[in-house]
């Protein structure tokens, strides 16, 4: 059983959001699955896991503090290469590659999309 269905975040630019998430979840094995017309777009592999929208209320999408959204990622290389294609994109470095003390094995990178959310990769495979 899965704790959650799906997270969304807010853009106020879904056309630069698809083409910033397109690169960065890829590196993740994650691809776009539908586009929502104009409100939004969802990626996943087998599910819809994550979706990108305008707030349906018409209000400017805001930023949540304390929130961060966190990815699972296959390979320590991939939390590289999730984080290079973030700040390629032009993300915010939030915390660059590498261990995470909390946890066995925790490897992870940091960085806030062009939105303002904040996004996480984790691997807990050895090195």
């Amino acid at each position: 059983m899965s704790v959650f269905t799906h997270v969304t975040v807010g853009t106020n630019d879904l056309e630069k959001a698809r083409f910033f998430y397109d690169d960065v979840l890829g590196q993740l094995g994650l691809k776009r699955i539908a586009d929502l017309e104009e409100n939004g777009s969802i990626w996943g592999q087998n599910a819809p896991s994550f979706f990108v929208l305008k707030p349906a209320n018409g209000a400017p999408a805001t930023v949540g503090n304390g929130v961060t959204v966190s990815f699972e990622a296959p390979s320590r290389s991939a939390v590289d290469a999730f984080h290079a294609a973030a700040l390629n994109a032009g993300a915010k470095d939030e915390g660059a590659p590498g261990p995470r003390g909390w946890a066995d094995n925790a490897y992870a990178a940091y960085a806030r999309d062009l939105d303002g959310n904040k996004l996480a990769v984790y691997c807990f495979q050895p090195a």
